[in-house]
C-alpha cells in the first residue's frame, strides 16, 4: 500500500531535513564570508578540529541505541589522553604498543560501565557519572593533577602523523570517522547484532520474549562504546602532545549533541551513524560560520547547550511519530521476528 504524500513528505523533512540545513548553513555562511569559509584551508580546519567530536559522538550512538547512555565518555576521553602520554613520555613505551593498551584499556573501562549498568541495576546516568568520576580520580592520580609535557625531543613523529597526516588533501583524522561510521552503519543496519540492540532500546521486554540476551548485548554497546573513546583519547594525544588532565570533559556535551541530534536525521526515531555523522556536521559547520563572524567565547556553550535542548525534544517527536505510526499498521506476531537462539 502506498503511503499518502503527505505522509511521503513528511518522512523525507525527517529524514533529510537536517541534511538540508547543513547545505543551507553552509551556502549563507559562504555568501557571509566568501573569503574565508568556502575554502580548502576553512574545510580542512573544521574536519581536524571536529573529528574527535564526532567519534566520541559516534561511539555514544551504541549505548544509545539499546535505550542507554553513557555519560563518562569524556572523562574516559581524558583518561585515556592522560594514559598515552603517561606510557609514551615517562614510561618510554613505544607508540603501537601504548595506543594498543590505551584502546584496549578504552574497551575494558566501557565493559566495566555496562557491567555496573547492567548487573547492579543502576540507572545508566547514574552508574555512569560515578563510574566517569573514577575515571576522573585515576587521571588526576596519574598526571598528579599537572601537565604531562614531552622532553626536548618531542613526541614520536609516526605517532603525532595518525592525527597530522593528510590523504588526499584532507586531514587524514576525517577518513577516520568515515570508515567508523561505514563500520557503525553495517554493524547497525545490516547485521543482527544492530536488531538485537534496537530491539533492546525500543522494548526491552519484547527482546526478553525473543531470547535476546539483553545483558550481554548491553555491555557489548558499552565495550564498543569505550573502544570508540580509546581510539579518541590516542588521537587526542597525537593532537595535543601535551597530557591535559582536564580537557576530556570539554569534549562530552559536543558529542551527546552529535549524537542526539543524529537520531533525528536519516533514521528519525533511532540513533544511527549516518544521522550521527550529519549531525555533526551540521554543529561544525555552525560552529565554524559564527566563529568566523567574530562571535564571543560564550556563543559556542549556548549553541551547544540550546541544540543539545533542539536534539532531545526532537528526538522525542521523532520517536512518538514511530510509535504512532507503528501502531497504525497491522502489528506483527512475535514468531515473525527473528529469534536468537539459546
Amino acid at each position: 500500500m502506498t503511503a499518502p504524500p503527505r505522509h511521503r513528505f513528511g518522512h523525507l523533512v525527517g529524514a533529510y531535513g537536517l541534511l538540508a540545513l547543513g547545505a543551507l548553513l553552509f551556502v549563507a555562511f559562504s555568501l557571509a564570508l566568501p573569503d574565508t569559509f568556502p575554502t580548502l584551508d576553512s574545510v580542512s580546519a573544521v574536519l581536524s578540529g571536529q573529528s574527535i567530536p564526532a567519534l566520541l559522538a559516534l561511539g555514544a550512538t551504541l549505548p544509545i541505541a539499546t535505550g542507554k547512555f553513557d555519560l563518562s565518555i569524556g572523562y574516559g576521553l581524558g583518561l585515556a589522553h592522560v594514559t598515552a602520554m603517561q606510557l609514551l613520555v615517562t614510561a618510554g613505551w613505544s607508540w603501537p604498543l601504548a595506543c594498543a593498551v590505551v584502546i584496549l584499556g578504552g574497551a575494558a573501562v566501557g565493559a566495566v560501565n555496562g557491567a555496573v549498568v547492567v548487573f547492579a541495576r543502576i540507572d545508566s546516568f547514574i552508574a555512569t557519572l560515578g563510574t566517569g568520576s573514577v575515571m576522573y580520580a585515576f587521571t588526576g592520580w596519574i598526571t598528579d593533577g599537572a601537565r604531562i609535557v614531552p622532553g626536548p625531543r618531542g613526541m614520536p613523529e609516526a605517532f603525532t602523523a595518525l592525527y597530522d597526516s593528510r590523504f588526499l588533501g584532507l586531514p587524514v583524522s576525517a577518513f577516520y570517522v568515515l570508515a567508523l561510521t561505514a563500520v557503525l552503519w553495517l554493524l547497525l543496519e545490516r547485521l543482527p547484532l544492530g536488531r538485537y540492540l534496537y530491539v533492546i532500546g525500543s522494548n526491552p521486554r519484547a527482546a526478553d520474549l525473543l531470547g535476546i540476551p539483553t545483558r550481554r548485548y548491553v555491555v557489548l554497546a558499552f565495550t564498543g562504546s569505550g573502544l570508540v573513546v580509546g581510539i579518541a583519547g590516542v588521537l587526542l594525544a597525537a593532537q595535543q602532545r601535551i597530557g591535559n588532565p582536564s580537557v576530556g570533559m570539554d569534549y562530552l556535551l559536543p558529542a551527546f549533541v552529535g549524537a542526539l541530534l543524529g537520531a533525528t536525521a536519516i533514521r528519525p526515531g533511532r540513533a544511527n551513524a549516518p544521522g550521527t555523522l550529519v549531525a555533526v556536521t551540521v554543529l561544525a559547520v555552525g560552529l565554524a560560520g559564527i566563529g568566523q563572524l567574530g562571535a564571543d567565547f560564550w556563543v559556542t556553550p549556548l549553541f551547544n547547550g540550546s541544540t543539545l535542548l533542539l536534539a532531545v525534544g526532537l528526538a522525542g517527536y521523532a520517536a512518538r511519530r514511530q510509535l504512532r505510526r507503528r501502531r497504525a499498521e497491522p502489528s506483527r506476531s512475535l514468531r515473525d521476528l527473528p529469534r536468537v537462539a539459546p
